[in-house]
C-alpha cells in the first residue's frame, strides 16, 4: 500500500484533490488508519483514478464523473468520449478564432473612422459577359461570405476550361440580397457569343458610367473597411451608391497579405 503523499506523487495529482476525492465517495482510500487517520491507497486504485481524471478533463462534472465510474466505462468507450470531446473543443477553438477575426476587422472599421481615403479613382464600368457560378451566404459577415466564394471559384474555373472559354480578365465578384440572405456570384469575363450554353452561367453585367473605386491590399476579412471608407469618400463628395458593386481580384495566390483587389462602387451624382 501506499500512503496518500505517495500514492499523490503516482497519479499526478495533489493530495489535497485526492481528499476532496475521498470526501465525494469518487476515490475511496482502501484502508484508512482507525487510530491516526491515515490514508492508504493500493496501486491497482491507479486505474480508477486515472479515469477518473480523464472523465474529469473530457467536461463531465464530477456527479456526472461518478455515474460514469460506476457503470465501469471501458477504454474503447473513453477513446469515443475522448474524440467526440476532441471534436467539440475544435468547433469550439475555431468559433473563437472565428470571433476574434471579427472584433479585428470590426476594430480596423473603427480606426478608419474619420479618415478619408485619397487613392479614389472615379472610372466607367464596362459592360461584362461573365461566367459565373453563385451560391447563398446567410450574411454580408465575412465569416459567411468567405467560404462561399472559396467554395465557389474553384468550380468556376473547371467548368470555364471544360468548357474551353477564353478568359478576358480577373476573377470577379458580386452579392445581390435575397430573402435566404445573400446570393454570391463568382467568376471571370469570357469571350463567348450570347445564347450559347454551358455547364455555367454566362451573365452579362451592365456597363456604368461612372463608378467610385479602390484598391483593397490584404484578405478579404478586412475588407469592410475599405467598403466603409470608399462609402464615405462617395457622401462626402456628392455622390450616391446605385446599389451595384463588384470586387475584382487583381492579384491573388497563397499568401492573403498580397492579395490586391479593386472595390468598385456604381455611383451617380446626389439630387
Amino acid at each position: 500500500m501506499f500512503n496518500i503523499g505517495e500514492f499523490a506523487r503516482l497519479g499526478r495529482v495533489s493530495v489535497r484533490m485526492l481528499r476532496h476525492y475521498d470526501a465525494l465517495g469518487l476515490l475511496r482510500p482502501a484502508r484508512v488508519d482507525p487510530v491516526t487517520g491515515y490514508r492508504y491507497y493500493e496501486a491497482r486504485q491507479l486505474s480508477r483514478l486515472n479515469r477518473l481524471l480523464a472523465l474529469k478533463d473530457l467536461g463531465l462534472s464530477l456527479s456526472e464523473v461518478g455515474r460514469v465510474l460506476e457503470e465501469k466505462v471501458s477504454i474503447t468507450e473513453l477513446h469515443g468520449m475522448l474524440r467526440l470531446r476532441r471534436a467539440e473543443l475544435e468547433a469550439q477553438v475555431a468559433e473563437g478564432m472565428a470571433r476574434l477575426a471579427r472584433v479585428e476587422a470590426r476594430l480596423r472599421m473603427i480606426e478608419t473612422e474619420g479618415i478619408m481615403p485619397a487613392d479614389v479613382v472615379i472610372k466607367s464600368l464596362p459592360a461584362l459577359r461573365v461566367a459565373e457560378l453563385s451560391g447563398i451566404a446567410e450574411s454580408y459577415e465575412s465569416g459567411k461570405i468567405g467560404p462561399v466564394v472559396q467554395s465557389l471559384f474553384p468550380e468556376v474555373w473547371r467548368r470555364i476550361q471544360a468548357a474551353g472559354l477564353a478568359v478576358t480578365g480577373p476573377a470577379i465578384s458580386y452579392y445581390e440580397q435575397v430573402p435566404e440572405g445573400v446570393r454570391v456570384h463568382a467568376g471571370a469575363p469570357v469571350n463567348t457569343e450570347p445564347g450559347k450554353t454551358y455547364d455555367v452561367d454566362i451573365v452579362d453585367l451592365p456597363a456604368f458610367e461612372e463608378a467610385a473605386t479602390i484598391i483593397h491590399h490584404g484578405p478579404m476579412d478586412t475588407v469592410g473597411a475599405t467598403y466603409q471608407q470608399l462609402a464615405r469618400w462617395i457622401e462626402e463628395n456628392g455622390y450616391r451608391s446605385l446599389g451595384h458593386s463588384r470586387e475584382v481580384y487583381l492579384a491573388y495566390g497563397d499568401d492573403p497579405s498580397t492579395w490586391v483587389t479593386e472595390v468598385q462602387e456604381a455611383i451617380t451624382r446626389s439630387a
